[in-house]
């Protein structure tokens, strides 16, 4: 079993940085599938990156070039380096782990076969 608890989220202007943590229970990445998601109210709940369990990773085209995801396997950290937010990127913003490989996913996909959720932490840009 796996517990994740995600943190860092606030409210920006456009253009501005937030860092996203998700606490994880279980490390290191190679023995899981780790996946950040966002849903905004009223929409489908999409992924946003992978960082699968062999270390590759994916982000949405929304978001590449303006998002990266990374790694301290030391505390058991998970992040997501938010830049140059848009009004569009506001959602809460959940992270979720699966064992095994996510290669099989689409990185924008709803997340349905991940096992593992946290409980969110709200991003709103405006």
């Amino acid at each position: 079993h796996v517990q994740l608890v995600e943190s860092g989220g606030g409210s920006v202007q456009p253009g501005r940085s937030l860092r996203l943590s998700c606490a994880v229970s279980a490390y290191p990445v190679n023995s899981y599938c780790m996946r950040w998601f966002r849903q905004a109210p009223g929409k489908e709940r999409e992924g946003v990156v992978i960082i699968d369990s062999d270390g590759t990773t994916r982000y949405t085209e929304s978001v590449k070039g303006r998002f990266t995801i990374s790694q301290d396997n030391a505390k058991k950290t998970l992040y997501l380096q938010t830049n140059s937010l848009k009004p569009e990127d506001t959602a809460m913003y959940y992270c979720a782990a699966d064992r095994g490989t996510c290669s099989a996913y689409d990185v924008q996909g709803h997340g349905a076969g991940m096992d593992y959720w946290g409980k969110g932490t709200q991003v709103t840009v405006s």
